[in-house]
């Protein structure tokens, strides 16, 4: 009897898709991301505009996305929709760099994230090991103790959850997405109806309150820090081979998800500025200012007091578990599907044969997220490779015009809202952002694609190796 043939299982709802998508974009960007904002541009208005910019961008880019998803519903997502537009080659940088770098380095922040936000409830305080290098030009300041080895652990945990069942993962998520909306709508609702000294007034530009930058190009570097916080509704595509309904059930999800997510970001960000002088916002927790508080906590404590501390922790630690949950069901896809078309190891296109999940994709890239967990260089990582994903996203975007020349009929269940302006919008968006960052952050972008082309000598192996086993 011919042995059965294992595939991966549609066990993903339309609750489970749109949580994936709300649960994987809020983060911790949204606590800790206003007041590096506030310092580049140097107004509560501009700092709110740039979140509705980001915001609006995003969702440009999602209802693209959410057309190439309903029309290639397969596992690795923005992989799969590279490789039918602009060949193998293009996917394959795109997937090493999500594999090294995007994904796992995304995952190890997540992990070391909820021990930090942990650590403000549990003493994680002990270290055994401490040590200062230099990284691509950075000091590290290395530590191996207690709140690493937290962070190993629930990486490790959450990537075992997802080894089990996608309809597991889906449900897991589902349920932190709850948690953590709920925590943001304590704050927001109690800074808005308890706050002490909150004032509209607040929201008035200071005197002499020009940012560190400056102009066109301080509001552009303003909404690179807020697309960070918004990063991640690319996410759930890479699990399109295992949601239901992936016609109807994608394009729904990500347009959902990624409203809500906007009214969120911009509603708690109009509370951060009702509560707190723009001061307090300017000074708040940021690589300017490492010792102060996050700007979610100032607020928090306007009306909890030295109790907002602890609240805001604890939708921290939400808000990490449910975003860390959502990036390792959705980037162990990428490599399953490189590995799937022998352009990565091949034990990553295996499924397990009685939870129809890519365990070694997973498991694989949660052990490298564990290591950029422990060196310590994970930030500087993923610092550096922004720039390069936002030329991803340009190209996935613009994927949308070369998809339908190269296949006028191919099934599309739904077709991109206010096409073709609406991608047209995005990539021109998308230009400028990676334009303005290379005179803004050149090191961080000349960097980042450097990390990008380690991927070439990768690609050309396994190109070889396709060709050996075709020639037999």
């Amino acid at each position: 009897m011919a042995q059965e043939k294992i595939e991966l299982v549609r066990g993903l709802t339309l609750t489970d898709t749109t949580a994936l998508v709300v649960g994987t974009v809020i983060g911790t960007g949204v606590f800790l991301k206003t007041a590096i904002m506030a310092q580049d541009v140097g107004s509560p208005l501009l700092v709110l505009g740039a979140w509705v910019a980001a915001g609006l961008l995003s969702l440009a880019g999602a209802l693209t996305y959410a057309e190439l998803g309903a029309m290639l519903p397969h596992a690795g997502g923005e992989y799969i929709y590279l490789r039918q537009a602009y060949g193998e080659t293009t996917a394959f940088m795109f997937g090493w760099m999500r594999f090294a770098v995007a994904g796992s380095g995304s995952i190890a922040i997540l992990g070391t994230g909820f021990a930090t936000f942990l650590g403000a409830v549990f003493p994680l305080k002990t270290v055994w090991i401490e040590h200062q290098y230099k990284f691509l030009g950075q000091t590290i300041n290395w530590r191996l103790g207690t709140l690493q080895m937290v962070a190993v652990a629930v990486i490790l945990v959450f990537a075992a959850v997802n080894c089990l069942a996608v309809a597991l993962g889906g449900k897991v998520q589902s349920a932190l997405t709850v948690l953590k909306i709920a925590g943001i709508v304590i704050v927001v609702g109690g800074v808005f109806l308890f706050s002490n000294g909150a004032s509209w007034d607040h929201l008035a530009t200071p005197a002499g309150g020009a940012g560190s930058i400056g102009g066109v190009a301080a509001f552009g570097t303003a909404m690179m820090a807020a697309l960070w916080a918004y990063d991640g509704w690319n996410n759930m595509p890479m699990a399109a081979g295992e949601v239901q309904n992936p016609g109807r059930n994608i394009p729904r999800a990500l347009i959902l998800g990624m409203i809500a997510v906007t009214l969120i970001y911009c509603l708690a960000n109009l509370a951060y500025f009702y509560a707190l002088p723009f001061g307090e916002v300017l000074t708040s927790s940021s690589t300017r200012y490492r010792d102060a508080l996050p700007v979610a906590t100032k607020a928090a404590q306007t009306f909890l007091g030295e109790y907002g501390g602890r609240l805001v922790s604890i939708a921290f630690i939400l808000s990490a578990m449910g975003a860390l949950n959502g990036s390792i069901l959705a980037n162990g896809r990428v490599p399953y599907a490189m590995a799937h078309d022998g352009l990565f190891f091949s034990v990553m296109a295996k499924l397990h044969a009685v939870s129809r999940v890519p365990v070694a994709a997973i498991l694989i890239q949660a052990v490298w997220a564990c290591v950029l967990a422990l060196s310590g260089t994970f930030d500087q990582l993923t610092d550096y490779v922004i720039f390069a994903s936002w030329i991803f996203y340009g190209l996935v975007t613009s994927s949308v015009f070369v998809l339908r020349r190269k296949f006028p009929d191919a099934e599309r269940p739904y077709r991109t809202i206010g096409y073709p302006f609406v991608p047209l919008i995005f990539v021109v968006v998308a230009s400028w952002l990676v334009v303005n960052s290379l005179f803004t952050r050149p090191v961080e972008a000349f960097v980042g694609l450097g990390l990008i082309a380690l991927g070439l000598p990768l690609y050309l192996y396994f190109r070889r190796q396709q060709q050996r086993v075709a020639g037999g």
